[in-house]
């Protein structure tokens, strides 16, 4: 199995390129599915986790081919309404497909998702979401069994928590139902957005995405387009991390900085200087980071959670204590045991993690357990000591691609073994 070798405390300088999010294409993918004919997707990172829903496509009978950056998927051939549990389990958005193929075909059967263990992420709001729209649900030795007799149908849906997920599957299910749906209490990410600008330019009829509330009016049906994701935002924020953590000067491109208000200031408040001009951002960082009173997780526009290991790793290093409460998941403090072991001094209790930053961190050989948490790892790493061996870099593959590439062309030691 892959590890990252990394000999840290080298200075960092040049420009990288932003990645496609994650968080956006995965969505789509499944949103795909409700698509007749083709659609092209440009700017599709090559991740585990893409790889795992274009595999979920395929086994649907759908036709999905990548070159580079551009992922043409053909859905003409979908012929199944199941999707085994040894696909279901590769990752967590994977549920996103029920709501597809139960608004495509009627009908559905499948197993619970998988993903990272970063705490409770109950699917409950997704499934009376559904309820709500029509779907019988039946829950049975693991696995779910929906159908839509009378097809689905709109209305009015009230969130009891602004989740992305239940966001995003109530709206690819109420695109082809019978009537309008209003989503109030709705995620706002860029995310969601990005969601409805792709199913809009299918045909769909969504407005307010990005709001609070957002209404569907059902469509009869829905064909491909073209459409290009938006930069990741968490990638974004790691890069930026890792300059900071190294008292770098780099430049990130391909980025959107209106989707960092509330990362940037996180930064500023360090001693990281910030400038930005279109789709370009550079941040060069002080000697020694400033510590960080208080940085609280918050659905947006609050500071995302995903960001919040990787600049908790960079904190480390600060000249004094660094306060980070995590309201969004309660087991998001994992990576710490393994900063600890770098020589990071922090202590957590409950949803609160203290950080009494280091003059420096040492290398060691840690593992990762969990996506940002081995971000956070890799951030640490390029500032610490000596060599690093980072272990279960797979998490690491799920969202970021090529990271040790994209590190090592502004000067990090870091490469695959």
């Amino acid at each position: 199995m892959s590890k990252l070798l990394v000999t840290g405390r080298k200075k960092l300088s040049g420009e990288v390129s932003v990645q496609g999010a994650k968080n956006s294409v995965l969505p789509i993918l499944s949103a795909s599915l409700l698509a007749r004919g083709e659609s092209v997707i440009y700017n599709c990172p090559d991740l585990s986790d893409v790889e795992a829903s274009v595999n979920i496509l395929r086994y649907l009978g759908c036709r999905a081919e990548r070159s580079g950056q551009t992922l043409v998927i053909n859905t003409d051939g979908f012929d199944r309404c199941d999707i085994p549990d040894s696909l279901m389990r590769k990752t967590r958005s994977s549920i996103v497909f029920l709501g597809a193929v139960l608004a495509r075909a009627g009908r559905v059967r499948l197993s619970f998702p998988g993903g990272c263990e970063i705490g409770l992420r109950p699917i409950d709001m997704h499934l009376n979401a559904l309820r709500k729209l029509g779907a019988e649900i039946r829950e049975r030795h693991g696995c779910l069994d929906c159908r839509a007799p009378y097809g689905l149908r709109g209305c009015k849906i009230s969130l009891d928590f602004p989740s992305v997920g239940a966001t995003e599957h109530i709206m690819i299910a109420a695109c082809l139902a019978n009537g309008t749906t209003c989503v109030t209490n709705a995620a706002r990410e860029p995310e969601i957005r990005d969601l409805a600008d792709f199913l809009n330019s299918c045909g769909a009829k969504i407005y307010g995405a990005g709001e609070g509330e957002v209404v569907i009016d059902g469509v009869g049906s829905l064909s491909g387009c073209a459409h290009s994701v938006i930069p990741d935002r968490i990638v974004a924020a790691t890069f930026m991390s890792a300059a900071a953590a190294t008292g770098s000067e780099i430049t990130l491109t391909d980025v959107i900085p209106a989707h960092l208000g509330a990362v940037i200031p996180v930064f500023e408040d360090m001693g990281c200087v910030i400038r930005s001009s279109g789709t370009t951002l550079r941040i060069g960082a002080p000697e020694r980071l400033k510590p960080l009173a208080a940085v609280s997780t918050m659905p947006y526009p609050g500071f995302p959670t995903d960001a919040q290991a990787p600049v908790m790793a960079a904190a480390c290093v600060a000249d004094g204590t660094s306060v980070f409460i995590e309201n969004i998941f309660e087991n998001r403090f994992r990576h710490t045991r393994e900063l600890a072991r770098m020589g990071a001094k922090i202590k957590t209790e409950g949803r609160v993690c203290v950080v009494e930053g280091r003059e420096r961190l040492y290398g060691a050989k840690v593992d990762s357990t969990d996506l940002r948490g081995a971000a956070a790892l890799v951030v640490a790493s390029l500032c610490a000591e000596g060599k690093t061996r980072i272990g279960s870099i797979r998490y690491l593959e799920r969202g970021y691609e090529n990271l040790e590439v994209a590190l090592s062309s502004l000067g990090a030691d870091i490469k695959r073994i």
